[in-house]
């Protein structure tokens, strides 16, 4: 295995980074992710880049300012949709906010999310920093074991880095218990066809002998809507560097220095990252910064002890990757705010920085540092 084909959100030397997005339209890095350095040095060829929605924060990339793909009236995710083609063997993606996972759900793959730090990042465009984690998109969990072991390991040029006596002891600290539980407060909203997918997932983990059992969290269900917040304050920093003067686009009317920036990012940035930049500006405004985003770090913590207590008694959590397993064109168009709304089920991962893994068109989320014991599970599913 040596085909890969990489999203639209790692800079490259020699090929234009984009993030989806008009304003990096035709953009060239001088340096290359550090991801790209290492699957180079392991022996992999990068094939190409696959289209990403803008700044990877919508569904499966229909908010591309190159078009969103569709085949029979169905949304695609593009670097799964090469994977399942052939054209790559596995694709390496930067997941903000779920997509990876919902396109291989949607596509009958295997995707990894691994732990927050174990990949670098230096060199992918920021988006939600303390959530974004470089990731895995193959046709099976054996390719995407090989990709994640050939990009792991600290880099001393990423800050978010965990060193490597931390992974080390991380674990050694795992402690496999041949146990899953659904979480049933997360099938809220779900159709018929992903509910056969749960069931029939924990139907292969017991005849392997793997113990189901359900348990009721309804806290874990408050995720999506802190994550909603947290990313979006993230965001609004983030492209805050896109003011038209340095790089990227520059509009052609402005008379002053406010219309310059104004008229950029007015005609550059597509409609849900201008209501995602106008909802984290909102939240970091000095009369809600307390009560929404102060608020939204601390149910982070309260989530993430609720997952380390799931977690202390079984291997993974099970749980949707969508609420169903296709997206319409008239759903798309029907709701601008969808991804929003979809990523109730991705959050948990997203706002923890948990590992977890896709696989049967559905999700498990391990303890910190078992991919591993994650991506045994997922060969028996």
């Amino acid at each position: 295995m040596n085909k890969i084909v990489i999203d639209d959100m790692f800079l490259t030397v020699g090929t234009p980074t984009t993030a989806g997005s008009k304003m990096l339209e035709g953009y060239n890095s001088l340096f290359e992710a550090e991801v790209l350095t290492r699957l180079n040095a392991a022996g992999y060829t990068i094939t190409g880049k696959a289209k990403v929605g803008e700044f990877g924060v919508d569904l499966l990339g229909e908010t591309s300012y190159f078009g969103a793909d569709y085949e029979k009236d169905t949304l695609q995710y593009p670097a799964a949709v090469q994977v399942k083609s052939g054209e790559a063997e596995a694709a390496v993606v930067l997941d903000v906010n779920g997509a990876p996972r919902r396109g291989a759900a949607q596509n009958n793959l295997v995707a990894l999310k691994p732990t927050y730090g174990m990949v670098s990042r230096y060199g992918t465009i920021p988006v939600a920093c303390s959530g974004e984690t470089v990731s895995v998109v193959a046709a099976n969990a054996a390719d995407c074991r090989e990709v994640f072991a050939a990009m792991a390991g600290h880099d001393a040029k990423d800050g978010t880095s965990l060193p490597e006596s931390m992974v080390d002891a991380g674990k050694a600290a795992v402690t496999k218990k041949n146990k899953v539980a659904v979480l049933s407060s997360m099938l809220k909203g779900t159709s018929e066809e992903v509910q056969a997918q749960i069931a029939a997932v924990s139907e292969n983990l017991a005849k392997n002998g793997v113990e189901v059992v359900t348990v009721d969290a309804e806290t874990i269900a408050y995720a999506g809507a802190a994550w909603n917040i947290l990313m979006s304050a993230e965001l609004c920093n983030n492209v805050s560097r896109y003011d038209g003067v340095k790089y990227g686009y520059r509009t052609k009317t402005y008379t002053n220095i406010d219309e310059l920036y104004t008229n950029s990012r007015t005609e550059a940035f597509g409609e849900l990252l201008k209501s995602a930049i106008l909802f984290g500006s909102e939240t970091l405004s000095t009369e809600n910064y307390q009560k929404v985003y102060d608020k939204a770090l601390r149910v982070r913590r309260v989530i993430s002890e609720a997952m380390k207590a799931l977690l202390a008694d079984c291997d993974a959590l099970l749980m949707p990757a969508a609420s169903v397993t296709a997206y319409s064109k008239a759903m798309v168009e029907a709701d601008k705010y969808l991804p929003y709304k979809e990523n109730f089920y991705t959050a948990p991962a997203s706002i923890t920085g948990l590992p977890v893994v896709v696989a049967g068109g559905v999700q498990l989320v391990g303890n910190a540092f078992s991919e591993d014991v994650l991506l045994d599970l997922a060969e028996l599913v």
